[in-house]
């Protein structure tokens, strides 16, 4: 028994240390265009600083452009001049006082608890008061190049334009490949409505429960896929190279909402279910509508790459439109029966809107109860 145990200890040892460095392999994949962005920018910046302007050291151009681009997917142009005014804000303001106070000791703890002061007026963003508090730092403690202190505010004033430059020329590729999260929302989406068919097929309570925990895990994929697009939209608003990709964006904006309203009322669907089945009653009417609107969704889905999936989730939501009755549905007999068809219609409802139906015409497709 004890050998038994130290096998099995050893074999978790070992699929925990390969599932470490498969993740950690992923990671380093995913923050590859954010490394080689960074990298132009910082060597750019330095380039410049040295140069063009004759600075020996501009260490606050190439610590401003890194800690400006930083390695989140969320490269919104926004998000990079909120880093980029916090950073200026902290030089700036350093550099005055060590005009006025000189360095040292005490120096030091003025001009750290003023910067974030001011940085925390002027910004409710806690990475805004951080950023000025660092670069002021750098001014602070560092000694004052041949040009004077205020030669920092210029090597700083670099490395954000050229932070700013660099998000609009050279793009994360990777926040254009929202794609990912699609699949994978859709994914699990598709999981929790054939899974609530099985348990109302067979009356399964712990299936049901299965489906319920996957629903619920469809909100984290959610806010990361907006992340994702509001960033990828927001740099393909003004990057010359992105122009191109601005309709695939707006149609994936599109989607994300069709998404976000799917989510909610499988969520409810499932909640109900979960309650529904505990009575251990088979329910294959039911059951059947499940796995229809599960085939619905999975169109859904795949009609930002495939647009003759939305024809086709188009065709399948309103031939399921015209089964959403309480009184066709075979052995839908009981109010709690009949409140899991009421919710299929609002299902049904949204997709019909979502691929092209107005209102008016996705509510006459339904059967009226």
């Amino acid at each position: 028994m004890a050998e038994k145990r130290d096998s099995m200890a050893r074999l978790e040892r070992s699929i925990r240390r390969r599932m470490d460095a498969r993740m950690a392999a992923q990671r380093v994949v995913r923050s590859l265009p954010a490394i080689a962005q960074i990298v132009v920018a910082a060597v750019a910046a330095y380039a410049i600083a040295t140069y063009g302007l004759g600075h020996d050291l501009p260490v606050v151009a190439v610590t401003v452009t890194i800690a400006a681009l930083g390695l989140a997917r969320d490269a919104r142009p926004r998000r990079v001049a909120e880093v980029v005014v916090g950073i200026s804000v902290g030089i700036t303001v350093a550099a005055l006082l060590v005009v006025l106070l000189g360095q040292g000791v005490w120096q030091i703890a003025v001009i750290l608890g003023v910067t974030l002061v001011i940085a925390r007026a002027l910004s409710p963003s806690a990475a805004f008061a951080i950023a000025a508090g660092v670069q002021s730092m750098l001014v602070a403690v560092l000694p004052a190049p041949e040009g004077g202190v205020f030669a920092r505010v210029l090597d700083g004033l670099v490395g954000a334009v050229v932070a700013l430059v660099v998000t609009a020329l050279i793009p994360r590729l990777d926040v254009l490949r929202s794609r990912g999260e699609s699949r994978a929302l859709f994914s699990v989406l598709d999981q929790s409505l054939t899974g609530l068919a099985d348990a109302l097929r067979r009356g399964d309570e712990p299936a049901a429960d299965l489906a319920l925990a996957r629903s619920r895990r469809t909100q984290p994929l959610i806010d990361e896929w907006t992340q994702t697009l509001d960033s990828a939209r927001a740099v393909a608003a003004y990057s010359p190279w992105l122009r191109r990709g601005r309709a695939r964006l707006a149609a994936e904006a599109a989607q994300l909402t069709a998404a976000d309203l799917s989510t909610r009322h499988v969520r409810s669907i499932a909640r109900r279910v979960d309650i529904l089945v505990r009575d251990g009653v088979e329910r294959p009417g039911l059951a059947g509508l499940l796995d229809e609107a599960a085939v619905i969704v999975r169109a859904l889905g795949r009609s930002v790459d495939d647009p003759s999936e939305r024809d086709r989730a188009r065709i399948l939501g309103l031939a399921m439109a015209g089964e959403l009755a309480p009184e066709l549905v075979p052995g839908a007999v009981t109010v709690p029966d009949q409140v899991i068809v009421v919710l299929l219609r609002s299902l049904v409802f949204d997709v019909l809107v979502t691929v092209g139906l107005t209102p008016e015409q996705a509510r006459q497709a339904l059967p009226p109860i």
